[in-house]
């Protein structure tokens, strides 16, 4: 028996569209994670981008449990002091609520190579608008899929 692997012929890529409206950050992310990665497919090869393109909608009104909307984000500017904070709040309510998600991905994701060129198949916009029309996404409800997906603070 031979070890399958897939090559670039092999693969075929999906267009998924995730609404984000109530459901917790968290386990979005994971199943977002999941689904750029090809974990979910049975031609799964480790060192291909066999994911598919997915689509997250509505990210400004995405939950998060417990106290973390009051949570720090820090990052540095690369000049002495130049540490920096906002909490997870302050972010969502500004102009590119979609970085939270984004960074939530990205974080479940490996740190290498391919993994930053799986994000390039991530899209995730603020408002319930996009525009990949032309795809034809299908729908993915990820509020379905398990009852703790969507609860509340």
């Amino acid at each position: 028996m031979k070890t399958y692997t897939a090559t670039p012929a092999d693969i075929d890529k999906k267009w998924i569209l995730i609404d984000a409206e109530g459901v917790v950050l968290g386990r979005l992310a994971s199943i977002v994670a999941m689904r750029l990665r090809g974990k979910h497919k049975p031609s799964f090869t480790p060192h291909m981008d066999c994911g598919d393109n997915v689509i997250i909608v509505n990210a400004d009104k995405i939950q998060l449990t417990g106290n973390k909307r009051q949570e720090h984000h820090y990052w540095h500017t690369g000049h002495p002091g130049g540490i920096k904070s906002r909490t997870k709040e302050q972010i969502l309510e500004g102009a590119h609520p979609e970085r939270v998600v984004t960074l939530a991905v990205k974080r479940m994701l490996p740190g290498n190579r391919l993994s930053r060129q799986i994000m390039t198949n991530l899209r995730v916009y603020a408002g319930a608008e996009h525009p990949h029309e032309a795809q034809s996404p299908e729908v993915l409800d990820v509020k379905s899929m398990n009852k703790k997906n969507t609860r509340s603070a």
